[in-house]
């Protein structure tokens, strides 16, 4: 994992004591709530309050005019088809727009295009398929505002389309009788963050000439899994979503979630918008990307449970293979990564043969993470070539894609995740040009916000309790973390059949236990008597009757590292991809280099515990040029997860073999 700038939020704790008092909230809340920017006492309470809130639907532009041919065409019996998409937000917004327009006696089909065969959106051999069916109105969900071509095919058939989209619009707009798209530039919308299935509910909300309020108790569960599943930010009418959604799902969710719940073991008591999104979303996803997505559509419009039940197995088998199949491709992509050194680029782009297409996003998501940078990857199937890229905080992934747009035969989405379609030939020639783009921009260092800082004596039930009223956590408004500076190792405990770690903390008189999931004791790299950081955060816990709070590790870190680690990362980076060679911050002297390989030579180490004891003494670049340099040589070998240790067999060599070392020392201006 890449090492990460901690940022503390600012509390102002007059403020927050001001707030707590006005909004009858506990102080902790409101310092969080004021450190996130909620320092209106309306603007908290408005955020706390269970009320629901929405944008009036007339705010989108062009929603009138879409809902008043709809109406038409209901009313003349016009045969419709409601165009979606194959993922989650897709899928749930067809059956949503689908299911209203049949219970109001439409004549009503739905097409998903087929991700494999035909790829995202509308394309003119389905407009003219759509045609022959008999189809006189056509209205996408979550699609349709880059189908300039397609539309204007289906208009020369004679056919009345409209658009209802969310993703970002080019300089133009297709010639549809309407398009509803609150990122088209003259959409007067307040907010814009929704998603396609959101967009669907707000054209029903007009066509019935009702307000959201009145008609989110019905439509509450479906909406919150695409909001969730799409990546919303928890914010504004988001939030009321998510917070009416999850108790839906808890009381009287629709037949067809109340299946997907049922197969995925999923306890409504304590279900949670977490849970939602990783224990039903994905489900509902795995249909399009393992398959047909079709079969989502009709789990979510099943009327009988025996007939969702039967779905809801089937895309559960789906989601079992996808994240095998997420595995395999995850592990192939960062061999490649790592024996290429795209993992310097600025925006990492990996390509392979056969990649299946269903899997490759959340795949560039892991990538993403693991990193701290944009990753984009991509299948190869022949002379074509299919990707998915995901961005991180504060780096417009779109529009950086977009500078490359005459070597793409297709691209779309958002600033932070995206689509393209190119010729195989094209990828090196793609990677380069986008990372010439990235390095204009300022070099972002991956980013962990903390909420504020506490005490271990501040980690009480009570805490855990209060910060309940903050839910539903989620993208916009994550769970809060919070900052433990300074406290010791004391213990760690393998847990979970070695899969997690219990790790105990000391600091003065007070201790305090914390979990850490997903890392084996062979891989941690911290060992008692360390003194860190730790990123937590906590919640309640009930057990056998009793409360305790659970603390659970977001990050750790060694105490004491300074921001310039930061610096020497980028010029590692910059040195390693050929942009740059700032030698202040790489060439590490011979005995610095002899000491990283008398440490390793003590005892197999893991490659992050090195950066970590090194990067405050002689910096980060240095730290990491000095174990390039090292195994270059073969004096030490790195394996797959990060150990190292020295080579069965010994031998001597000089640094002046190592091309590495002689690019950095040789005379040249530094950069």
């Amino acid at each position: 994992m890449a090492m990460k700038k901690w940022v503390v939020g600012k509390c102002d704790r007059a403020l927050a004591k001001e707030l707590a008092a006005e909004c009858d909230t506990d102080p902790i809340v409101a310092l969080i709530a004021a450190g996130r920017g909620l320092t209106d006492p309306m603007e908290l309470e408005q955020f706390l309050s269970d009320e629901p809130f929405f944008q009036h639907p007339s705010e989108l532009a062009d929603i009138q005019a879409a809902a008043r041919l709809l109406e038409d065409a209901v009313a003349a019996g016009t045969k419709i088809a409601v165009f979606g998409d194959y993922d989650c937000d897709g899928v749930t917004a067809t059956a949503i727009l689908c299911h209203y327009l049949r219970g109001r006696g439409a004549d009503c089909i739905y097409r998903i295009p087929d991700r494999f065969a035909e790829g995202y959106g509308m394309s003119v051999e389905a407009v003219e398929e759509m045609k022959e069916a008999g189809v006189g109105l056509i209205v996408t969900v979550d699609n349709g505002i880059a189908c300039h071509r397609e539309i204007a095919r289906a208009k020369e058939l004679g056919m009345t389309v409209i658009v209802t989209d969310h993703h970002l619009s080019k300089d133009t707009l297709p010639e549809a009788d309407a398009v509803v798209d609150p990122h088209r530039k003259d959409c007067p919308s307040s907010f814009k963050e929704i998603c396609g299935a959101q967009v669907a509910f707000a054209l029903i909300c007009m066509m019935e000439n009702r307000e959201p309020e009145e008609l989110i108790p019905y439509y509450a569960d479906i909406l919150c899994v695409a909001v969730l599943a799409d990546v919303m930010p928890l914010v504004l009418e988001n939030r009321c979503i998510v917070k009416y959604g999850v108790e839906k799902l808890r009381t009287s969710p629709a037949v067809g979630l109340s299946a997907v719940m049922n197969v995925a073991g999923l306890d409504r008591k304590t279900l949670d918008a977490g849970r939602v999104a990783f224990g039903i979303a994905p489900r509902l996803n795995a249909a399009g990307r393992m398959g047909d997505a079709g079969r989502a559509v009709e789990l979510l419009l099943a009327d009988t449970m025996m007939t969702a039940l039967t779905i809801a197995n089937e895309i559960d088998a789906d989601n079992a293979l996808r994240q095998k199949t997420e595995k395999e491709i995850f592990l192939k992509a960062i061999t490649l990564i790592e024996q290429n050194g795209y993992g310097h680029d600025r925006v990492i782009v990996v390509a392979g043969e056969g990649w299946h297409i269903g899997v490759i996003g959340i795949v560039a998501s892991r990538i993403a993470e693991r990193y701290g940078r944009p990753a984009i990857v991509i299948s190869i199937d022949g002379e074509k070539a299919t990707g998915s890229g995901r961005s991180v905080e504060g780096f417009p992934l779109f529009e950086t894609i977009a500078a490359s747009s005459e070597m793409l035969s297709r691209f779309g989405g958002h600033q932070s995740a995206a689509g393209v379609g190119l010729p195989t030939e094209a990828i090196p020639q793609f990677r380069e040009k986008i990372n010439e783009t990235a390095a204009l921009k300022p070099y972002i260092p991956p980013t962990l916000h903390l909420d504020c800082k506490l005490t271990p004596a501040a980690l009480t039930v009570d805490l855990a309790e209060a910060l309940r009223v903050l839910e539903p956590f989620g993208p916009g408004n994550q769970a809060p973390v919070f900052g433990l500076f300074e406290v010791t190792l004391v213990r760690v405990t393998p847990i979970g059949q070695g899969k997690h770690l219990r790790l105990i903390f000391s600091k003065g008189e007070n201790s305090f236990q914390a979990l850490l999931f997903g890392v084996t004791a062979d891989a941690f790299c911290f060992e008692p008597g360390d003194v860190l950081d730790a990123a937590v955060t906590v919640e309640p816990n009930l057990y056998n009757g009793v409360y305790s709070v659970t603390v659970q590790i977001k990050a750790l870190r060694m105490s004491g590292l300074g921001e310039e680690v930061f610096a020497g990362m980028e010029a590692f980076d910059d040195f390693m991809s050929g942009r740059s060679r700032k030698k202040e911050w790489l060439l590490p002297s011979r005995a610095e280099i002899g000491e990283i390989y008398k440490t390793v030579a003590e005892k197999t180490r893991v490659e992050e515990r090195i950066k970590y004891l090194f990067s405050g003494r002689i910096g980060y670049g240095k730290t990491m040029v000095s174990l390039a340099v090292l195994e270059e040589l073969g004096l030490i070998v790195k394996e797959a997860d990060g150990r190292l240790h020295l080579p069965k067999e010994q031998k001597r060599n000089e640094l002046q073999n190592s091309g590495l070392y002689r690019r950095l020392t040789e005379r040249g201006e530094t950069v």
